[in-house]
């Protein structure tokens, strides 16, 4: 692996439910990811982090060979919190709203 200088965050976005395999439906890791995922190293995290995404291309192409009335309808993308394992998405235009900062203090 290339040489870290932060550590890995972690995938969790907050929907926190097991699956039928015992992996979390937010990141799928599976329990004992979850639980050492303080202790593992950097090396170890990308590596987990790389699972889960294989775990989620299988699990969305099961749900694609599913027919349609026994697929359970997917989170809306503004009901769930970001993920490390979705690809980035453009950042929106940023509004003007904090034009009247003061920077009478700022020195550089």
């Amino acid at each position: 692996m290339q040489l870290e200088f932060f550590d890995v965050p972690s995938p969790c976005v907050s929907i926190c439910e097991s699956d039928e395999k015992g992996h979390c439906r937010g990141c799928m890791r599976s329990r004992d990811e979850r639980q050492e995922w303080i202790n593992f190293t950097n090396d170890e995290k990308q590596k987990v982090i790389k699972r889960c995404l294989q775990r989620k291309k299988r699990k969305l192409n099961q749900l694609k060979a599913k027919p349609a009335e026994q697929v359970v309808e997917p989170l809306l993308d503004e009901d769930r919190q970001p993920s490390l394992l979705d690809p980035p998405s453009r950042p929106a235009a940023k509004s003007r709203q904090n034009t009247d900062l003061d920077f009478s203090e700022f020195e550089l």
